[in-house]
């Protein structure tokens, strides 16, 4: 998956996002938003690529036959420290992902912090202000790094633009967790947008 065009792909960008935030994430408040985010992402999950369906298979009751479901995740879920996100069937896919997922977690931890840092304070004081400009603010932020290059030149502009992005979407969700599942979602859109062209 050295293409990142499987971006374009809302599940597979949904994903990735997933495996890049859920690193290192050790505030208690955030797990929880993430956790709660992958509950929803597991839940509508879409096996065959064929459009987003409803999970309801495994609620977590018993069966009939008074033995707990084959997948006892939803039965564990408040001991679990992060979902696991896999299409069923799928290992390889999944571990890709997560590859991906690391690679752009490197190229964050090269950027520089300094640059980073205010751009998450910019952020995060711009949709505190205007909270229905999220996409928008997003996008000025990110565009505003790109352009003053913040140290990666000798790395794929993509992969440096999904890297920030989802740096600074993790910085402002750690600042204030309510607002992961909103940036999010407006970061899997943004992602998918800029490769759907």
């Amino acid at each position: 998956m050295d293409d990142l065009g499987f971006l374009a792909n809302e599940q597979d960008a949904a994903l990735v996002v997933f495996a890049f935030l859920q690193t290192d994430c050790i505030d208690l408040n955030y797990s929880k938003e993430l956790f709660s985010k992958g509950k929803d992402l597991i839940a509508t999950r879409d096996i065959n690529h064929n459009g987003h369906r409803i999970d309801t298979e495994d609620i977590g009751d018993l069966e009939t036959d008074g033995h707990l479901p084959e997948n006892i995740t939803v039965c564990l879920e408040d001991i679990l420290p992060l979902v696991e996100l896999q299409r069923p069937g799928d290992h390889e896919e999944a571990i890709n992902i997560q590859a991906v997922a690391q690679g752009l977690r490197e190229i964050a931890s090269q950027l520089e912090l300094e640059a980073v840092s205010r751009a998450t304070q910019n952020l995060s004081r711009n949709i505190s202000e205007s909270p229905s400009r999220l996409r928008n603010h997003l996008v000025n932020e990110v565009d505003r790094l790109m352009r003053e290059g913040v140290g990666l030149k000798d790395l794929p502009r993509e992969r440096v633009f999904v890297a920030l992005t989802l740096t600074l979407v993790k910085g402002v969700c750690i600042q204030a967790p309510q607002l992961l599942r909103s940036l999010f979602d407006t970061a899997v859109q943004f992602i998918c947008h800029r490769w759907a062209r």
